[in-house]
């Protein structure tokens, strides 16, 4: 039952963030993403990651590694969009 509930708090984060990315990049709205918001996420992500292998915790494996995934997304989008501008 857990796990289940991991899963779960797992896929709403992360359609939230996919949600996200996908206005900002649609909507044009860069400026309030700042540098330090993408190495903060990308920092946490990586350590958390680290913490999750050590405790053999998948849940936190799996989601861990995708919000890592959609902060380098979403850096790579937001950069591509303003060198088009």
């Amino acid at each position: 039952m857990a796990d289940i509930i991991g899963w779960t708090a797992s896929a709403i984060l992360l359609v939230t963030l996919v949600r996200q990315i996908i206005k900002q990049v649609k909507d044009g709205q860069q400026e309030g993403v700042s540098a330090w918001l993408f190495i903060g996420q990308a920092t946490a992500s990586a350590l958390f990651i680290v913490y999750s292998v050590l405790l053999d915790n998948w849940v936190f494996i799996v989601t861990n590694s995708c919000i890592l995934l959609t902060a380098l997304v979403g850096q790579w989008l937001t950069r591509k969009k303003s060198r088009e501008e």
